[in-house]
């Protein structure tokens, strides 16, 4: 372990999400670097199975992120149970994929829920300690926050949602001394996306993509880029880096994606999926306990 790597060593994270997928493994990176956990999800058993296996003092709460009052409880236990929290990374996510007016309005509103939402419930939350320790809130973003693509209505509404309330707040923390950051990521090789392959729409949207935006790269690889921005207090992290470089193009991309679509795109071949992976099936179901309606994909 290098001293740069010992940077955030002894103190303590949340990480939204971390049962699987890229939240956890942003948890296992954190760590890995002498970092106390606090693992925020819905999957239980998930979880802790995941706490246990860090190296770290860390432990799990099994929360809806879109519950406030039981994210507000969570964040009265954490710096009880494990000290000040320096660190937060709002992970939590859900998609579906498919045409907008053939989707479910209860799936498509949790998808706007969980991820818009989720991540404000999470700052609010959290902020008090932060500009306690003068930490660091890191929001997990998205290619989506960059250019909508067809097909994915309510994932990109909602990161593009979540890249603008980071730079709002990144503007009223500043005097404050708390650092905020955005991750845009691009694919991923976790069960949502493994789930989303599954599908003719996903593949298709896929397809159309050049290969490099179209390449998924692995979960360990990306959190640790991720992290290394979290020890810098990064405003930004990009992961492929070529990313960066459609920050400067994204004013055009709008109309190059509608021309694409109309040429290659057949609404009717397509169905819309529900939520997707392991986790968007554990949305569904808080959702319903919440007293929503089930999702029927």
């Amino acid at each position: 372990m290098t001293d740069r790597k010992r940077i955030l060593s002894g103190r303590t994270a949340v990480v939204t999400g971390a049962a699987r997928g890229l939240g956890k493994s942003i948890a296992e990176e954190l760590a890995a670097r002498g970092v106390n956990v606090a693992l925020l999800g819905l999957e239980e058993g998930a979880l802790v199975k995941v706490a246990a296996e860090l190296p770290t003092a860390s432990r799990c709460w099994t929360v809806d992120m879109t519950d406030d009052a039981a994210m507000a409880r969570v964040a009265e236990e954490v710096p009880r149970l494990m000290g000040p929290v320096s660190i937060v990374v709002a992970n939590a996510g859900v998609a579906e994929a498919g045409p907008f007016v053939d989707s479910d309005a209860d799936s498509w509103r949790r998808v706007i829920e969980v991820n818009l939402i989720g991540s404000a419930v999470t700052a609010r939350s959290f902020m008090p300690h932060l500009l306690d320790t003068r930490g660091h809130y890191l929001q997990i973003a998205s290619t989506a926050s960059i250019g909508a693509v067809p097909m994915m209505s309510a994932y990109c509404a909602s990161k593009a949602g979540v890249e603008s309330f980071s730079h709002s707040l990144r503007a009223e923390m500043a005097p404050c001394g708390v650092s905020v950051g955005i991750a845009y990521l691009n694919w991923i090789d976790t069960d949502m996306i493994r789930d989303a392959d599954r599908y003719a729409v996903m593949s298709e949207l896929r397809s159309k993509f050049p290969r490099p935006a179209r390449t998924t790269r692995s979960a360990e690889h990306v959190a640790r880029r991720v992290v290394t921005a979290v020890e810098r207090r990064a405003p930004s992290v990009y992961v492929p880096g070529w990313l960066r470089g459609s920050q400067l193009v994204r004013g055009v991309l709008p109309g190059m994606i509608t021309r694409v679509s109309r040429r290659q795109l057949t609404h009717s071949r397509f169905t819309a999926t529900g939520l997707l992976g392991a986790g968007g099936r554990a949305a569904r179901h808080a959702a319903v306990r919440d007293g929503g309606t089930a999702d029927p994909h």
